[in-house]
């Protein structure tokens, strides 16, 4: 059925391709929830789900429930056939699943009490900051770019978030304002840059407040810094996980928003808006 929906998902009307996307990016819930459910997460009317299983060529919606509801019970979320038959399990599956479960662990530890207190700490000084920078190169930049695109509705006019984008030119330069009233988001993990550690330094002795998200409490970016978040970086592979990373930040920002006067889903969607006007997202072919 999956392949099914991928399939025609093109030639659907753009309502019946909302219903899809959920069916597809939520196979579980529709095995599980009602169909009106279903619909209420999906952001479309019931009606909408029951005209998608006949566009299938199903009878009904809960046809197609019924379908994921087999697949649930034979542990294959997400991946019903046409007939409603689960593929060949390659026996080498259980990798994919401890690859899953490691970094599922991993994001959990965040949510103990030691790490819940730090998180809450370091939204206090977000929320009640001037200027918030992000920096951190390397592996990291990734990290703190998306933290800075992340924080930035909470930022109300006066306000701003600033990426620092490299370690010279105008990168360097942003962080030359940076001071009492500010923060400086930091992203570092062993081997650390060197550029991160000099500038952050170079931000503490300024007044600002450093908030590091690094691999461990006496890190170099930890010994400076006002709140510390500790992750692991540590994956069952070859190469450092930025996973553990990506969810600080996440956490972080879903805190500290509550503590600002900003209504950060209006101005995100405000903003989107704007974007969609000037033509910045794709649309689909009428």
């Amino acid at each position: 059925m999956s392949e099914l929906l991928v399939e025609r998902f093109e030639t659907m009307p753009p309502q019946l391709q909302v219903a899809a996307r959920f069916v597809l990016d939520h196979p579980q819930d529709v095995a599980l929830m009602s169909m009106r459910e279903q619909a209420n997460q999906a952001g479309v009317s019931h009606s909408t789900m029951m005209r998608l299983a006949r566009w299938l060529g199903l009878d009904g919606y809960e046809d197609m429930r019924s379908l994921y509801a087999r697949a649930l019970r034979e542990r294959g979320v997400g991946e019903v056939g046409r007939s409603g038959s689960l593929p060949q399990q390659d026996p080498d599956y259980p990798a994919a699943g401890i690859a899953a479960d490691t970094l599922a662990a991993q994001i959990a530890s965040l949510g103990e009490y030691g790490s819940a207190m730090q998180f809450l700490a370091a939204a206090k000084l977000i929320a009640g900051s001037k200027t918030i920078f992000g920096l951190g190169f390397g592996g990291s930049r990734s990290v703190v770019s998306h933290f800075v695109q992340t924080v930035s509705p909470l930022v109300d006019e006066g306000r701003r978030a600033i990426f620092v984008a490299d370690s010279h030119g105008a990168g360097a330069e942003a962080l030359l304002d940076a001071g009492a009233g500010d923060v400086v988001l930091v992203v570092g993990f062993a081997p650390y840059e060197r550029a991160t550690i000099d500038f952050a330094r170079q931000c503490a002795s300024q007044g600002a407040a450093i908030i590091a998200i690094t691999d461990s409490s006496v890190s170099p970016l930890a010994r400076m810094a006002r709140e510390t978040i500790v992750v692991t970086s540590n994956s069952s592979s070859f190469f450092p996980s930025m996973v553990p990373a990506f969810a600080a930040v996440e956490i972080l920002v879903a805190l500290a928003a509550p503590l600002t006067d900003v209504d950060a889903a209006e101005k995100l969607k405000q903003s989107q808006e704007q974007r969609a006007a000037f033509g910045v997202y794709w649309k689909a072919a009428r």
